[in-house]
């Protein structure tokens, strides 16, 4: 039996990132000879098992031959005459196709160090085509690490894309890849990278139509409305704005992909339209319930905050109420935050200040200090009180704006 530390462990310890988990691969051992020295066994379809006292996974050596369709018709081998090289030969990038002894002796069959050092993503074997989720995980690659695909590699996801076989992915695993890849370093070249390979258009075919649909004249009409998000995208990173603002920022403007043609390069009334294919998007995802509330918010509401300091004292007071502002302060912020990410996706707009987000946020400590027990007391509990509370919030406001 020999043990090796394999996949991402070695990778980021080459690429001298922090190591966060670790997976081993165990050679020339059974099930029961693992058994025996106290690890558990947890794989449903192939057999992994977690350390007695690490509780890391440890897999036997195996390799897979696809017999069905999508990303789970594998059949599995798991003798004990696999080896190491076979086991690392079924990995989908050779980044990740390394292995390490105890003694830190790197065993590189398929050169990955070599493409690790020329920042390039690159398939192990023609066998990469069975699995179509891998179409989706070297655009993740490419968000987290910032690399370019090889051309073999992205002709032979173009050959995944052609098959129809992203079709047989679940909603789920494709949620996880696209909530991952927004959580990288550059969630842009996720898109970007499955744009090339022409996976965006099934997958993601809201996003997709976003390219080559002209932006408004005052936006920089030299990029698209595609290339616009993708720059919203990279603001979203910089800012360092978790996954679920980012998912905003990806779906705020999908409305202006179903924009009349007659009508371009204006887009009056994306902002409804946005909402209605966002949901539809999520319903097809099942997107979580709380990355689509935020995302419904910051498309149906994005041009009316970018608008905060010429709107009157009654708009801004209507606004911090649509925004839900005064119950969920939290998501209020969320929602400048990925505003002002749509913002800065222009040419020479990124690090531009966004005062409408202080205006609105001042607006909203001036109108809190309303005293609602006070107006209760006055008037009476009823339905008036909301009305009363509106005008007293535009009053509180408006002397504001006079000081």
């Amino acid at each position: 039996m020999k043990i090796y530390r394999v996949g991402g462990a070695v990778r980021d310890r080459l690429l001298g990132l922090p190591i966060v988990d670790c997976d081993w691969v165990v050679v020339g051992a059974s099930e029961d000879e693992m058994l025996a020295q106290g690890y558990t066994r947890v794989g449903k379809d192939f057999p992994v098992f977690l350390h007695p006292d690490t509780h890391e996974e440890y897999a036997l050596a195996r390799t897979e031959r696809k017999q069905g369709s999508g990303y789970t018709g594998f059949a599995v081998d798991v003798a004990r005459s696999v080896t190491l090289e076979q086991d690392l030969a079924r990995r989908d990038l050779t980044i990740n196709a390394m292995a390490e002894e105890a003694d830190g002796t790197i065993i590189d069959p398929y050169g990955g160090r070599r493409d690790l050092a020329q920042r390039v993503l690159r398939h192990v074997t023609a066998a990469f085509t069975e699995d179509p989720l891998r179409a989706l995980r070297v655009g993740r690659f490419a968000a987290r690490f910032d690399f370019t695909v090889a051309p073999e590699t992205m002709a032979l996801m173009r050959a995944i894309t052609a098959s129809g076989e992203l079709d047989t992915l679940t909603p789920e695993r494709v949620w996880r890849e696209l909530e991952r890849a927004l959580g990288e370093a550059h969630p842009q070249r996720f898109f970007e990278v499955l744009r090339e390979c022409g996976a965006l258009r099934v997958v993601l075919p809201e996003v997709d139509a976003l390219f080559g649909v002209p932006q408004p004249a005052q936006h920089h009409p030299e990029i698209d409305c595609g290339a616009h998000l993708m720059l919203c995208l990279a603001a979203a990173a910089r800012a360092g704005a978790d996954a679920r603002v980012r998912f905003a920022v990806l779906v705020h403007d999908l409305g202006k992909a179903t924009t009349p043609a007659a009508k371009l390069p204006q887009h009056i009334g994306h902002e409804e339209r946005s909402v209605g294919l966002l949901n539809g998007l999520c319903d097809r995802l099942r997107v979580p319930q709380a990355c689509r509330e935020l995302a419904v918010l910051v498309a149906r509401h994005h041009t009316n905050v970018h608008r905060a300091l010429e709107l009157k004292a009654s708009t801004v007071v209507d606004l911090l109420d649509k925004l839900d502002a005064y119950r969920r302060p939290a998501r209020f912020e969320e929602c400048l935050l990925a505003c002002e990410c749509d913002a800065r996706g222009r040419a020479g707009f990124e690090d531009r200040p966004y005062p409408q987000a202080a205006r609105l946020r001042e607006a909203l400590v001036v109108t809190r200090e309303i005293d609602v027990a006070a107006i209760v007391a006055e008037h009476g509990p009823g339905p008036q009180i909301k009305t009363l509370l509106r005008e007293a919030r535009i009053m509180a406001l408006k002397a504001v704006s006079r000081d």
